[in-house]
């Protein structure tokens, strides 16, 4: 999909981070030279509104809550619009499937608490929520 991305855009810029050695290994050869090592909880090493969209996919969840302050501000702040996609569960059968999916999970909202943490800690973005049913 970035391909095809920096087809129609050539000007395109794509920067991101991960907190897996691994996964950094095995990204995608046409954007592998625009990620780094570096770790959501932290502060991103980009200057307010770099970005016109920052896209989190998958990994709040592995933050605690004290974490995911930070990394919700973050994404705030260096971008100009936000999306962020998260597990999250709607029913007791859910969430024991999301607990044995996600062994990494530190954070377990459902979908009703999810917006609240959001709001909470400043996000004004879009959110989106996987479940495993």
């Amino acid at each position: 999909l970035l391909h095809e991305m920096k087809l129609l855009l050539p000007k395109l810029r794509v920067a991101g981070f991960d907190i897996s050695k691994h996964g950094l290994a095995y990204a995608k050869e046409e954007i592998k030279d625009d990620l780094f090592l570096h770790r959501a909880e932290g502060p991103f090493p980009y200057k307010d509104k770099e970005f016109d969209l920052v896209i989190s996919l998958g990994c709040v969840h592995n933050l605690r809550v004290f974490e995911l302050e930070t990394a919700l501000k973050e994404i705030e702040r260096v971008g100009c619009q936000g999306y962020v996609m998260v597990e999250s569960y709607r029913s007791e059968q859910e969430q024991f499937n999301l607990q044995c999916w996600a062994l990494t999970c530190e954070s377990f909202f459902d979908n009703e608490e999810w917006p609240w943490i959001f709001e909470h800690f400043g996000y004004t973005g879009d959110y989106e929520f996987i479940y495993f049913e």
